[in-house]
């Protein structure tokens, strides 16, 4: 493994940092406030390329890999934007792979170029109230009818579906009790949202308030068998190709949210005097805050092995599960170390340690919760016996 990075990554990082620059805290602040979606940060990072960067020259995208999604989203989480700003490029960068993987050429051609120019929103409808990490146990379910498939279901967590024109859609084909294997017998599509059929209900939270939340019911959808990502009955399989990357891309947010809470701390650090003294200058405010970016740069080279693994088409599937529970519980540590440098300060919106420390927290449930994340490194790593 090299650390170094390319000329060509050295140009993403500058160029991610120079359109974030643009975009202040506060416009970060008034989109937090207002629950809008960031349209204008959205449109600045088309234009430059980054949404497609993941997918191949042929279908519109930069032909890029993980390593340069992650450095993308490292640097916008790190800026005012935090979760905000990430999210709303994170299900475009990452969310179309099981249609580049498993979709046939022509839905390629019809659906990831205007994907990778930023024209096509993109959501992932997986999670059910009484399924959460079970996915086995959703019952969205899916009949044929002719060259159609009708739908009916309940998701939740569903993130950008009111901005959402696509939802990678996750149903069952067959009952739960009648496959062989539990995660048999469902089918992936790249459904449209149809308002019609499609009631979306915003779930109110205390953070990432830019993008939005969802509950769906969903009521007769009628989808084109078109639109089914692979063969009937296999979808889940299909959607593990998302899975290892969203972990990474995740683990590279909340690394980017803590560094950029500790250079505020320690701009902040420096210019504050208290007794005639900067209180940067006091070991317990040094100690925190050195401890914390030392864990920061430990999450961060676990981060970039699974890159490398990931690319180099090896089984990454602890690494990045790894990478996640590391980088969420390091930021968790850094943002609380720079909310507690700034004292009373911190409480103040002005500051903005306060917004990122609301948003930090989200990865160490999302999309997966630390303790499975431990449950599966238990499990697949150390060969202990099945916990759940």
């Amino acid at each position: 493994m090299n650390f170094e990075l390319t000329e060509e990554q050295k140009a993403l990082k500058k160029v991610t940092s120079e359109i974030c620059k643009s975009f202040t805290d506060e416009y970060w602040r008034k989109i937090e406030k207002e629950h809008r979606f960031p349209q204008e940060f959205w449109d600045a990072c088309a234009e430059a390329g980054l949404l497609g960067v993941m997918i191949s020259e042929e279908y519109g995208g930069s032909g890029l890999n993980i390593t340069e999604a992650v450095i993308i989203l490292m640097e916008v989480a790190k800026s005012a934007a935090g979760m905000d700003g990430a999210s709303a490029l994170h299900l475009s960068i990452f969310g179309a792979n099981p249609l580049f993987y498993h979709g046939t050429k022509e839905q390629c051609q019809k659906y990831l170029p205007d994907v990778a120019s930023g024209k096509l929103h993109v959501c992932f409808g997986v999670t059910e109230p009484n399924a959460g990490t079970d996915t086995s146990r959703i019952t969205t379910y899916a009949v044929k009818k002719g060259n159609k498939y009708i739908i009916n279901g309940h998701k939740v967590f569903i993130t950008k579906a009111q901005k959402a024109d696509r939802i990678l859609l996750l149903t069952r084909t067959t009952p739960y009790d009648e496959v062989k294997k539990k995660t048999d017998g469902m089918t992936l599509f790249f459904a449209p949202m149809d308002r019609s059929a499609i009631t979306i209900r915003e779930i109110e939270k205390m953070g990432r308030n830019g993008i939005d939340t969802n509950e769906l019911f969903i009521e007769n959808l009628e989808v084109d068998e078109f639109d089914r990502i692979g063969e009937e009955g296999k979808g889940f399989y299909y959607l593990l190709d998302g899975l290892n990357p969203e972990r990474l891309l995740i683990a590279a947010e909340a690394i980017g949210m803590g560094y950029g809470a500790i250079e505020r701390a320690c701009q902040y650090a420096r210019e504050r005097v208290v007794f005639g003294r900067p209180i940067g200058q006091n070991q317990g405010v040094q100690f925190p805050l050195a401890d914390a970016y030392s864990q920061l740069r430990a999450a961060e080279a676990l981060l970039f092995q699974g890159c490398w693994l990931y690319e180099n088409g090896k089984p990454c599937g602890a690494e990045a599960n790894m990478a996640k529970l590391r980088a969420s519980e390091a930021g968790f540590y850094a943002v609380d170390a720079a909310f507690q440098t700034f004292g009373g300060y911190a409480y103040a919106r002005e500051y903005n340690i306060e917004r990122i420390y609301r948003q930090i927290r989200l990865t160490r449930i999302a999309p997966i919760t630390n303790e499975m994340v431990k449950n599966f490194i238990a499990e697949k790593v150390l060969g202990l016996p099945r916990s759940y």
